[in-house]
């Protein structure tokens, strides 16, 4: 199976969010190419918020071009088999933390935003993803800052869709 068909068959699936959701079908139908970054239409990427429940706190990056507190994330690679797979390869190499486990239940949001061109729109794919006891991050080259932050914290440091995130994954646990 393509990447392209998993996103469509998790899309499917996705029961919260539907008029968001039919956009992102409506996207993908609309351009074959919509899972890739050359996409300038906008592109599917899929993301992570790395949680570790057990200590209340959640993982952030101090996104290097941004300049704002996010989840992991970013765009589809060739390799990458599935939504699922991309997230977690991509909260892997940002966090620099191995053995993360997907929370169960498939993706926690949608969020579609807008990006500087050439490109016009991430449709993000949200996921979240459960650190191991012990858990030591290592910050990556796309990041300026890496930091845990107890869930008590985040409004202070991140825009609504982080804070929205973090409250649908809570809400799953």
């Amino acid at each position: 199976m393509s990447l392209y068909d998993d996103a469509v068959l998790v899309l499917k699936s996705y029961e919260d969010q539907t008029d968001l959701r039919q956009a992102y079908l409506d996207h993908l139908a609309a351009h074959p190419d919509g899972m890739w970054k050359s996409c300038h239409a906008g592109h599917v990427t899929a993301s992570a918020l790395v949680i570790d429940p057990e200590q209340g706190r959640v993982l952030l990056t101090l996104h290097k071009k941004l300049r704002m507190w996010l989840q992991m994330g970013g765009h589809c690679e060739p390799e990458d088999t599935s939504l699922e797979a991309a997230a977690l390869r991509e909260a892997t190499e940002e966090s620099g933390i191995t053995g993360l486990t997907l929370l169960p239940g498939g993706p926690v949001r949608l969020d579609r935003h807008p990006i500087p061109p050439p490109c016009h729109c991430h449709y993000d794919v949200q996921y979240a993803v459960l650190a191991p006891p012990g858990a030591v991050q290592e910050i990556s080259d796309e990041s300026l800052d890496l930091r845990w932050f107890p869930y008590a914290e985040v409004p202070a440091v991140a825009d609504e869709s982080v804070l929205q995130l973090l409250e649908a994954t809570r809400a799953r646990l």
